[in-house]
């Protein structure tokens, strides 16, 4: 079991928060202690200042209880402070963890894992500084005041027991009854958002084509869906955190009347009965607050246990041994492969290499898997067979932080951030100008920015949202051939450029080639072939012809009596 524990970095962030729990527990003693000054305050009004009629008396103890309000007030807020840094401080520590994890599981196609997974995060650090995490920190303090009871009288105690049992019965049940509709509301909350979100981003197509109605009726019927649920765990909780309220007022009155009773048996002196009132309601009072806080205390746990199952599934990945810098030789090895989390079978066997600064055009048709492809010689997904080797390394397995320098990767789908020009160029690092002069002209970017009053300081919105998608993608490309990489893969890199883009980016590829990148370019435009040297033609999932670009061309135009698909035994590109 500790060795479970040690493995998990989630229970090690919470276990290194024990020290602080500590701490706010020593002040949750005084704060406990001091909750009582408004009862003592009344008691010795009644019991000194009526029969004694001294106004010193009463001046002297409303400064006493002036005096712990104050205090009491003052410890309230350290406690919460404390618990407040060690919900940062659990925000250090796995806050990274988290994050990584998300975007292993982004790469893995389980996107909703983003959203849920950061919520889940905040949910634990709001929860330890909340009104329900101090309660259940005072519950352990309100054994201490039922044990006074049974000192004071055994009979106050079986009450306070009875109570309190009564009061675990009503939260055990009000767990079991508001768990699924509140699970439900969080996923269908989920599923809404993840709606709301699409249809944001293609507000201008739903516009165009007033399609407005129809998408928000879709999006109020999931929307519906979360606030039936989420009402239904509402009336559960609501029920229940009155039982409490009721339960709790009704021992508080029963003490009292069991007290007076005691006393007038003379079991009981003084004032013992209100004190035994008092300390009652005190013993029920955390319950009272964790059961009508019962949402948050459930979604901190659920979160508690998704967050493990995430940084479970996907750990940090070992540091490994720093590898020479890539030539760009690429080999690919009997390459079984689909998308992650899917069984079924995209590319089936490929085998082909690259020589280092050689090139390569993959065409095929539509679903031939070429966009698979290209995520594989990346190492964004892995295979389920085979391997993609760069200089005879698995590149899925390399180290991308170190990897990442020499490869340049344009995706079919643009994907810019909200910075500048220039920053998305850098692929937001350390900024050097002469790089990204080099990298704007490398793709025909160069008059683009100088026509720009920021130039490459220009702001380009969330997305590249200011920009056109011709702009867009040459911003892109410049990213991937920023650094001067030594293997570039580009996925559609002409599908938004037009004529003169296309030339560019011929114009492009051939520099690159010069400057001895291996260069692999997904493409349905073939007149970017007269840059490239050979080509690989991609059907279903399966090499139909490989060879050079005049020998593929002149064998797919021949008469179809002519044309037989084949597999090379091990095709070769040479520079």
């Amino acid at each position: 079991m500790k060795r479970a524990i040690e493995r998990s970095p989630l229970r090690k962030a919470v276990f290194a928060l024990i020290p602080s729990v500590n701490q706010a527990l020593f002040f949750s003693v005084f704060v406990n202690v001091l909750v009582l000054s408004p009862s003592v305050y009344m008691m010795q009004v009644y019991d000194r200042v009526v029969n004694s009629e001294s106004h010193k008396t009463l001046l002297m103890l409303t400064i006493l209880v002036v005096g712990a309000y104050m205090v009491l007030e003052a410890l309230e807020w350290v406690r919460r402070q404390v618990m407040h840094d060690a919900s940062i401080e659990l925000d250090r520590a796995i806050g990274d963890r988290v994050l990584s994890a998300v975007f292993a599981a982004r790469l893995m196609n389980i996107p909703a894992a983003g959203a849920q997974s950061l919520r889940d995060l905040k949910n634990l650090r709001e929860f330890l500084p909340s009104q329900a995490f101090l309660a259940l920190l005072d519950t352990p303090l309100a054994l201490l005041v039922m044990v006074l009871l049974f000192l004071m009288n055994p009979l106050l105690g079986w009450f306070a027991v009875a109570g309190a049992l009564v009061q675990f019965a009503i939260g055990f049940i009000n767990e079991r009854r508001i768990r699924e509709p509140l699970l439900l509301a969080n996923r269908t909350a989920l599923n809404a958002q993840a709606y709301a979100d699409g249809v944001i981003r293609n507000a201008q197509v739903i516009e165009s084509m007033g399609m407005l109605g129809a998408i928000h009726k879709r999006w109020m019927a999931r929307q519906e869906e979360f606030l039936n649920a989420q009402a239904e765990a509402s009336d559960h909780a609501g029920t229940n955190s009155a039982l409490s309220k009721l339960v709790q007022s009704l021992l508080s009155s029963l003490l009292l009347g069991v007290g007076c009773w005691l006393t007038l048996k003379g079991e009981l002196h003084g004032s013992g009965m209100i004190v035994g009132s008092i300390l009652g309601g005190k013993v029920l009072a955390p319950l009272v607050q964790i059961i009508g806080n019962w949402r948050q205390v459930e979604g901190a746990i659920d979160s508690f246990g998704r967050l493990e199952v995430l940084l479970k599934e996907f750990p940090l990945p070992e540091k490994k041994m720093p590898l020479p810098a890539p030539t760009g030789f690429l080999s690919v090895e009997g390459v079984i492969a689909g998308a992650p989390r899917s069984p079924i079978q995209i590319l089936k066997g490929l085998n082909f290499r690259v020589a280092a600064g050689g090139s390569l055009a993959i065409v095929g048709p539509s679903a031939s898997g070429k966009t698979t492809l290209a995520r594989l010689l990346v190492g964004i997904w892995p295979a389920m067979q085979g391997k993609v080797r760069l200089d005879g390394n698995d590149i899925y397995q390399w180290d991308k932080e170190e990897l990442g320098r020499y490869v340049g990767y344009l995706p079919q789908t643009v994907e810019l951030f909200e910075g500048t020009i220039a920053e998305n160029i850098a692929r937001f690092g350390e900024r050097d100008e002469a790089e990204l002069m080099e990298a704007c002209r490398l793709v025909g970017l160069s008059g683009f920015i100088a026509g720009l009053s920021e130039g490459l300081d220009t702001q380009i919105g969330e997305d590249g949202s200011f920009l056109s998608g011709g702009e867009r993608q040459r911003v892109a490309l410049a990213r991937a051939v920023y650094g001067r990489p030594k293997f570039v893969v580009l996925d559609e890199p002409n599908a938004s450029l037009d004529e003169a883009g296309d030339c560019a980016l011929t114009d492009a590829v051939k520099q690159l080639r010069a400057q001895g990148t291996t260069v692999i370019v997904i493409t349905h435009r073939l007149n970017i072939l007269a840059a490239i040297e050979h080509m690989l033609v991609l059907v279903d999932g399966q090499v139909q012809r490989f060879g050079t670009c005049r020998e593929v061309l002149e064998a797919l135009q021949s008469p179809p009596a002519a044309q037989q698909p084949q597999q090379p035994q091990t095709p070769n590109s040479q520079s």
